[in-house]
């Protein structure tokens, strides 16, 4: 009688091979949450070596979970993660596997489930493409997918996405992993043996991941199972270790009493609404779900929105961390409970029309595809006095794409995360009174001048050569003197300053476009980014600016009006060359 081997499930079309990247994301995904939990429980004080293992496989996480959206595109997929389904409740399984995470503190229960896992695939192990014992095999079933496909269709029949879509390097800090931008067979490979070599499984019996040590640069780094090893056995890996053998290495140590007892598997139903860490929650899942769109987002035509997220993610820890400060009863403290904030209770998330949308602490992410183009100020030559606006040329942008609000960017006026290295201030003023009723009123013959102090940016347009506006109203009789104050008005970018032709008619303004402008005054000062056509401005609370013709945001971070912009770049001498400090601090964000 003939023997029958066991049937495995093959990838053998590309719908099957988009659903399994499609797992691979989830897979990716699943596991930041408890990662996030332990990493935020440790006092970095206290436990610094901790800190580093467990936040470098975090960061090395988010580079594979954008490796899998890079491969997943290369193959003309998309990549989907603003969805409930990537944050069921905890605990939940490991998508289309049996493993099930929590969201613990860092411990011996933690580290339990980081090794399981990370666990690698035994030699000879099979590949399975569903069901999977480890990772390893998972991902397995992925390259043989990939290479009999390739084989039975050809590889430009396999790869047929757009490379506009590829997302690219030097968005990730603490990792000396690559992020590869995939287009054919070899590059897959290359990506999948990125995230295979980092510890997800390896099938090779080797400790080491091939890349160095970016917190040790003297030694080689080891797989993501073996560094929680060394925080289980308390000694590092050193040359010549292996599995078998075990850690034989310095000493590496865990202090028990430097670690939050964050309350296990925090729910939101667990508080009252409107209760502080019940509020505190609720944020911090409006903040993490708005890290879920944005990478949606960047992984959907927008790569260059990759920076925004990865940063917007790192404001995530002063959120976790200061509910872990909290007390919840029992002798624990609450945490984050990564539950899913429907896009439209997120009131800025839901569609593509133009917007314009201010990050807690973060960038303007800016929607609908608003051109951007950069506007000169024009000044006399004798002495500096303002004279008009010169319009360069747009500049080139994804439909959607983050503008820098903190200063320091070393892509201005573009973000690039730098605001989550340099802990970012962005916290909004209060809601501004509507402009009517701000407005000091000042009447000329056939024209009222209205203005706003409070949104003034300090652009001299006012000021004229000789005599400033609120003096030039009385000699209007004079129709070249009233021309000459409705010019100038006209060239005010925030719209501080406003004319009717009588006093309470209509509001006269420019026709401007929908659109940002990058403003630069002379002698090469940066300014504001002057937004026009009534473009919607939404704070990051949710509620919206007044609508009008005219605004100015601030974008060199000093402004106490935020976000609109009050004029400091003038004070601080505010310019768009980065320097040596930003270039440092910059390109590279978790």
């Amino acid at each position: 009688m003939k023997h029958l081997e066991p049937q495995r499930t093959r990838i053998d079309t590309l719908e099957s091979l988009r659903e399994h990247l499609q797992w691979a994301i989830e897979l990716e995904h699943a596991t930041l949450p408890p990662y996030l939990c332990a990493l935020y429980s440790l006092d970095p004080e206290r436990n610094p070596e901790a800190v580093e293992v467990v936040g470098s496989v975090f960061v090395e996480e988010m580079l594979h979970l954008a490796l899998a959206a890079n491969l997943l595109n290369a193959v003309g997929g998309r990549p989907r993660l603003d969805t409930p389904g990537m944050l069921p409740p905890h605990p939940r399984p490991l998508p289309h596997g049996s493993l099930e995470l929590s969201l613990v503190p860092f411990g011996p229960e933690a580290l339990e489930m980081f090794l399981r896992i990370e666990q690698p695939a035994p030699p000879g192990a099979p590949a399975e493409a569903d069901g999977y014992e480890t990772i390893g095999q998972f991902y397995a079933a992925i390259e043989e997918g990939l290479r009999h496909l390739c084989e039975r269709l050809g590889e430009q029949a396999v790869f047929s996405g757009d490379p506009a879509r590829q997302v690219s390097a030097d968005h990730f800090r603490h990792t000396a992993g690559h992020l590869v931008q995939v287009g054919d067979l070899a590059s897959a490979l290359a990506a999948l043996e990125e995230i295979v070599e980092q510890g997800e499984g390896t099938a090779r019996g080797g400790v080491w991941d091939g890349d160095q040590d970016v917190f040790h640069p003297e030694r080689q780094e080891v797989g993501h199972y073996y560094r929680f090893q060394e925080l289980k056995l308390g000694r590092r890996y050193q040359r010549g270790d292996t599995p078998q053998s075990g850690p034989t290495g310095e000493t590496i140590s865990v202090d028990p009493t430097g670690v939050r007892p964050m309350r296990h598997n925090p729910r939101l139903s667990d508080h009252e609404p409107g209760s502080a860490i019940r509020t505190a929650q609720e944020e911090f899942n409006h903040t993490y779900c708005a890290v879920l769109h944005l990478l949606e987002r960047a992984f959907n035509g927008s790569p260059k929105l990759l920076g925004a997220a990865t940063g917007t993610m790192y404001a995530l820890k002063g959120q976790a961390r200061a509910l872990m400060r909290m007390p919840d009863g029992d002798g624990t403290t609450a945490g984050p409970t990564f539950e899913y904030v429907p896009p439209e209770l997120r009131r800025w998330s839901v569609g593509d029309r133009q917007r314009i949308v201010v990050l807690r602490d973060g960038p303007y992410v800016v929607y609908g595809g608003v051109p951007l183009r950069r506007k000169r100020k024009i000044v006399s030559a004798e002495n500096n006095d303002a004279l008009t606006w010169k319009t360069g040329e747009p500049l080139e942008t994804e439909d959607t794409y983050a503008l820098c609000r903190c200063g320091h960017s070393s892509s201005k006026p573009f973000c690039d995360g730098t605001h989550a290295v340099i802990g970012f201030d962005g916290t909004e003023s209060a809601v501004m009174r509507p402009y009517k009723e701000l407005q000091h009123v000042h009447d000329g013959v056939g024209i009222s001048a209205q203005r706003v102090g409070e949104l003034c940016v300090h652009a001299a347009f006012c000021i004229g050569r000789t005599r400033p506006i609120a003096a030039m109203l009385a000699d209007t009789g004079d129709s070249d003197v009233r021309s000459a104050v409705m010019g100038r008005i006209d060239h005010c970018p925030s719209g501080s300053y406003s004319y009717a032709l009588e006093r309470g008619g209509e509001t006269i303004e420019p026709d401007l476009p929908q659109a940002i402008s990058v403003l630069e005054e002379e002698d090469g000062l940066a300014s504001a980014l002057w937004v026009t056509g009534k473009v919607p401005v939404v704070r990051s609370d949710g509620r919206p600016l007044e609508a009008r013709n005219r605004m100015t945001l601030c974008r060199c971070g000093h402004s106490g009006n935020k976000p609109l912009c009050d004029g400091t770049h003038r004070e601080i001498g505010f310019r768009e060359e980065p320097r040596p400090a930003e270039l440092n601090a910059g390109k590279v964000h978790s």
